[in-house]
């Protein structure tokens, strides 16, 4: 208690703080008693590093600002003798957390557009790319980026990656490859709130990897803006989002199919080579 009062004499902190002391052990009884007892039970709260760590997990598994908030609420001093908070906390990070699942393998989006390239097994039962399997390429993609725009990347969602300084962002996402007759090979969605994130950011990317190419494409944001409103959207539950398919080009390479234009888009100047060691 005496550094909150230090951090309050100091004018780091404002108003009234709580404290969160950080366990590695799990024979805390004494020490909750002695919290509960004393005339601090309203502002020092517990926590396990192993509890926090899944906490950690759960928002980063998010890339809804509204759940981060949720879940930092949970390590606050709070009184749940009515739940209904502790409820509404439980049910946005659920209903967040559990679609980003599988919002990179882009099955969701064919289910939505009715696309040919949807597949199924011969019971009818959505098939989709192993999480771990995703996660995997996803970071060779983030590795391989990071050294073609010269910034280490940590990592703040599933799916959002940011410099130590905020000032280089990206958004990564990964689609497996459709070989469906007369269906595109690789299939995105691309949300409004990556938008938001990387425009905060001095320079985004939007880097796309493929599960079966040993290269991504890392497309700077302002090339992305440049064709939204030239794609297909879907108005979903969560909100709106563009579809973003890519081509294989006739004399060789990729391109993201514009509909509303002539011309489609050459990833090809974007490519980014993903390493094939373990350096």
């Amino acid at each position: 208690m005496g550094y909150r009062q230090k951090l309050l004499s100091a004018a780091t902190v404002t108003g009234e703080p709580s404290i969160l002391v950080v366990v590695g052990r799990q024979d805390t009884g004494e020490l909750e008693a002695q919290v509960r007892g004393s005339r601090h039970a309203w502002d020092i709260r517990l926590i396990s590093v192993e509890a926090l760590i899944k906490l950690v997990t759960l928002k980063e598994n998010s890339d809804e600002p509204e759940t981060g908030g949720k879940i930092r609420s949970v390590l606050m001093p709070l009184e749940y003798t009515r739940l209904d908070r502790l409820v509404d906390v439980m049910f946005t990070t659920a209903t967040d957390v559990e679609p980003s699942i599988t919002d990179d393998d882009t099955d969701t989006i064919e289910k939505v557009a009715a696309a040919p390239a949807a597949k199924t097994t011969a019971n009818g039962v959505w098939e989709f790319t192993d999480s771990g399997l995703l996660q995997k390429k996803r970071d060779e993609v983030i590795k391989a980026v990071s050294k073609h725009i010269g910034s280490a990347l940590i990592k703040k969602s599933r799916a959002l990656y940011w410099s130590p300084d905020h000032e280089h962002r990206v958004a990564c996402t990964i689609s497996k490859r459709y070989t469906k007759k007369a269906s595109y090979p690789y299939w995105y969605a691309y949300h409004p709130q990556w938008d938001e994130f990387l425009n905060e950011g001095t320079d985004g990317f939007l880097a796309l990897g493929c599960m079966d190419l040993s290269i991504s494409f890392a497309i700077p944001r302002a090339e992305i803006v440049s064709l939204l409103n030239d794609l297909n959207t879907t108005e979903a539950q969560r909100g709106t989002y563009w579809h973003l398919h890519i081509a294989e080009r006739s004399g060789g390479g990729y391109e993201l199919l514009i509909p509303r234009k002539a011309q489609n888009f050459n990833l090809m100047p974007y490519a980014v080579q993903l390493s094939t060691s373990e350096d």
